[in-house]
């Protein structure tokens, strides 16, 4: 009799399990680096190979960590909005150029524009992987001690922008 209950619940915890899982929004993927110091990394930046970038140039700064790559179609829809936001000068973007050959990087930006203060390349991916992107395009929102404070999965948009991502800026540079 008890070893017929045993299906039963493992039935039952599969039912939670699935319940839960339908309210969640399937393009919020919690990401574990929130709240958490920026992964520190020194790359070689697009335009000037010779020189290099460290995230800890931006302490004391809040900044957007905006991942792309030329071949990424994705990247193109939201490079119209970061232009027009990098445009209002709120604060310093930075391109990461994810497993990207860096002549296509610089093509890419001379096609549709250079929304980024600076674009650092990240050719074999490991940069990504220390900020646990899954994807192109991901952005990151950092804070002046370093600390992420929000992740967009996939484009940024119209309505991330102004609903998530603008006010925390605001709160963020108090």
């Amino acid at each position: 009799m008890k070893k017929a209950l045993i299906p039963l619940g493992i039935f039952i915890v599969l039912v939670v399990f699935l319940a839960i899982g339908l309210t969640r929004d399937p393009h919020e993927i919690p990401s574990p680096l929130i709240g958490k110091g920026a992964p520190a990394f020194t790359a070689p930046l697009l335009h000037a190979p010779g020189q290099q970038f460290s995230a800890r140039d931006m302490l004391g700064k809040v900044w957007l960590l905006n991942t792309w790559a030329s071949w990424c179609v994705a990247c193109r829809l939201e490079h119209p909005i970061l232009m027009e936001f990098a445009k209002t000068k709120t604060l310093p973007i930075v391109g990461l150029d994810y497993k990207d050959q860096a002549a296509d990087g610089l093509t890419w930006l001379a096609r549709f524009g250079d929304p980024y203060d600076l674009s650092v390349t990240d050719k074999d991916g490991r940069i990504g992987i220390d900020y646990g992107v899954y994807g192109v395009p991901e952005t990151f929102l950092i804070d002046k001690a370093g600390v992420i404070r929000y992740k967009q999965i996939g484009p940024v948009t119209e309505e991330a922008l102004k609903e998530k991502i603008l006010p925390l800026i605001r709160e963020l540079q108090k």
